[in-house]
Formats: structure tokens, C-alpha cells, sequence
């Protein structure tokens, strides 16, 4: 999560890492592939989940915000995730552009 990762030519890269904690690839040319489906649905539980956590956290830090230190770290950690994994979903998406 929010690394960057070279493209490889041909190959989709997943939003998922192999075992042994590098990034996962897919050699298809069908969109469609149980794969390529499971790859496009996770990628957009990470677009959704980043818009739910932002809804939630917006409130949190106007003026009249008055959270304990716990609260903004605990707050600071799922924001930043969420940006690493759209960050990452971009990425991959950029890199299906630049395939075609």
C-alpha cells in the first residue's frame, strides 16, 4: 500500500501483493476474467471506502473540533490509508492507460 511499482508491459497489475509481499500481476486481454471483475471491484470498495472515511472525517476538523490527541491519530491513520489505496488505484488505473 502507496508504493510505487514500475509498470511491466502487458501485465495488469492487482490491487492486492503476492505472499511473499510483492505486487500481484495479470497477464489477460479479457476485461471480463474472474480476475480482472474481482480486481475492478476491490479497487472500487477502496474508492468507497476513501469517500466514506472523508465524509466522516471532515466534521472532525473545523474550528469547533475538539479531539483528543488519540482521536486525531486514530483519525490521521484511516485517512492516510484510505489516501495510499486510492493513491494506488490511480496508479494502476494510469498504468491501463498507458497500456492501450
Amino acid at each position: 500500500m502507496g508504493e510505487t511499482t514500475e509498470a511491466v508491459s502487458g501485465l495488469r497489475r492487482l490491487p492486492w501483493k503476492t505472499d511473499s509481499g510483492k505486487p500481484a500481476f495479470l497477464a489477460t486481454d479479457d476485461p471480463n476474467s474472474m480476475l480482472s471483475l474481482m480486481a475492478d471491484q476491490i479497487e472500487e470498495q477502496h474508492l468507497t471506502n476513501a469517500s466514506t472515511v472523508l465524509g466522516l472525517v471532515q466534521p472532525m476538523w473545523g474550528p469547533d473540533a475538539r479531539l483528543t490527541a488519540a482521536e486525531a491519530v486514530f483519525m490521521l491513520r484511516r485517512t492516510a490509508e484510505c489516501l495510499a489505496d486510492v493513491v494506488d488505484v490511480a496508479r494502476m488505473r494510469g498504468e491501463r492507460l498507458n497500456a492501450e
